[in-house]
């Protein structure tokens, strides 16, 4: 049945008939729906019955929780009441000891000797952990060993011939596709909710280790540890995070790749630690206004904003301005790649990078060293100033002594005010300019003379680049002359 009917000037039977050939067509698409003719929604029920059973319920007693499972109560004006929170509580500045109180996370078993994968901050700080799985039977679990970087954690519970579950490749997963996930929100035990991939390798604030899954799938406070499904039934992530103002789901929910996940676990149940490695430099997002300044083909990679003294990077010859394209076989597209691919790399391995210089394209080689808490911490006028600025919107002095010593430069000049082009770029009063970029070379500042020069040279409406010291760290900052 065809339902493109109608036209215009109906007498008022021409009009009934019309009106009853369109609730036919309603009818028709109806049954043709019911008749399975149309694309219909996923069934998830055989995915959940042949996998939950492979889904845990974990209870930790920990010291200093709050209130058994939830959230932390905090205020609207508190700082992290609109940020990234974990599902469980955390600990208050007095921890005690309470058996009573319990908080719950889900995991799900990754062999059938009973190792178990989860959450780090689940069981963070647990005194005891005990692990339900569907046919009621409790245990007692041990911790093998938890990554806080990554939020993965292995547990292991004393029984054999468990149901595992099927690891599958995030790296398949495609934006748009349905993904299911089973946990114990709030302590129900084994629900089930659906959504679809709504992004991928998203970084999060203080996350730079891992490329999550973003999905709308409904996740909340217990759901901390549980698998995320494809529709085949395998793993494809970690539910770990979700983006909230009220600690409830609110449509963003964040997952860890299975495959990061397998990798820190491989490490955990062989060394009880993870090893990371590490090459001593901050990097920044390259913008198509740095790529047009660093005389770079395209925006891609990470730019080096500061090189820690003696790290592997500085050994290895790498330099401020440089930008890193490729790290051991790796494409670095985004800045945010790079601490991923870096953190990968075996400590005391010799890979090769491909990065821009003066816009030539160059390999180097690096050993690659180790991540560590405590060591990866990145290296942080007797001339008048100029009577007005200049079409940069600057007016800059030479630094004294005492502000080399307190800044730790050699170099560079004092911005002594700030209008126009550098007000909107967010220059400010106090800033130390190291640097200009122009044609790809960068060019040390020492004198307010050689400022004025490079400066008279800039056109209006070019984009220069420079190298700015603040506070403890550097960062390149890109403005339009004459803007």
């Amino acid at each position: 049945m065809r339902c493109d009917g109608g036209g215009a000037g109906m007498s008022l039977g021409r009009l009934l008939r019309a009106l009853a050939f369109a609730l036919s067509c309603v009818f028709a698409s109806s049954a043709a729906w019911a008749a399975g003719s149309l694309i219909a929604l996923p069934d998830f029920t055989q995915l959940v019955q042949r996998h939950g059973a492979a889904v845990v319920n974990i209870s930790a007693a920990q010291a200093g929780k709050g209130v058994g499972p939830g959230f932390p109560q905090l205020a609207p004006d508190d700082p992290m009441f609109d940020f990234f929170r974990r599902f469980i509580p955390r600990k208050p500045e007095h921890p005690r000891i309470d058996p009573d109180n319990k908080s719950l996370g889900s995991g799900f078993i990754v062999s059938a000797d009973g190792y178990i994968l989860t959450n780090a901050h689940v069981i963070d700080g647990a005194e005891e952990i005990i692990v339900r799985l569907i046919d009621k039977r409790e245990f007692r679990a041990r911790v093998v060993g938890a990554d806080a970087r990554s939020d993965v954690a292995l547990i292991k519970i004393d029984a054999t011939d468990l149901p595992r579950l099927a690891i599958g490749d995030p790296d398949k997963l495609q934006v748009g596709e349905w993904v299911v996930a089973i946990g114990s929100p709030f302590g129900f035990d084994h629900s089930v909710t659906a959504g679809i991939v709504s992004a991928k390798g998203r970084s999060l604030p203080d996350e730079n280790f891992v490329p999550f899954i973003q999905t709308d799938v409904a996740i909340n406070p217990g759901n901390s540890g549980g698998p995320l499904f494809n529709l085949r039934g395998e793993v494809v992530g970690i539910n770990s995070q979700i983006y909230s103002q009220t600690g409830g789901f609110m449509g963003l929910s964040f997952a860890i790749p299975i495959n990061l996940a397998m990798e820190i676990q491989g490490q955990l149940k062989s060394s009880g630690r993870v090893q990371r490695g590490r090459i001593g430099v901050a990097i920044q997002e390259v913008t198509r206004a740095l790529a047009e300044t660093f005389a770079l083909p395209r925006a891609e990679g990470a730019l080096v904003s500061a090189v820690e003294p003696g790290g592997p990077a500085a050994k290895a010859g790498i330099e401020q301005g440089d930008v890193i394209v490729r790290f051991a076989g790796k494409a670095v597209e985004e800045s945010s790649d790079l601490p991923r691919i870096v953190s990968t790399s075996l400590p005391g391995s010799q890979v090769s990078l491909s990065l821009y210089r003066a816009g030539a394209l160059r390999e180097i080689n690096i050993v690659v060293g180790e991540w560590t808490d405590e060591g990866s911490s990145r290296s942080r006028r007797s001339e008048r100033a100029q009577p007005a600025p200049n079409k940069l919107g600057l007016a800059l002095s030479l630094p004294t002594p005492a502000q080399k010593r307190e800044r730790n430069v050699e170099h560079g000049l004092v911005i002594e005010r700030v209008q126009g082009a550098a007000a909107r770029a967010d220059l400010q009063v106090g800033d130390i300019v190291l640097a200009i970029v122009s044609g790809g070379r960068q060019i040390a500042l020492k004198s307010v003379d050689a400022f004025a020069r490079q400066a008279a040279e800039v056109k209006d409406g070019q984009l220069v680049t420079l190298l700015v010291h603040r506070g403890s760290g550097t960062s390149y900052v890109t403005l339009r002359a004459g803007d």
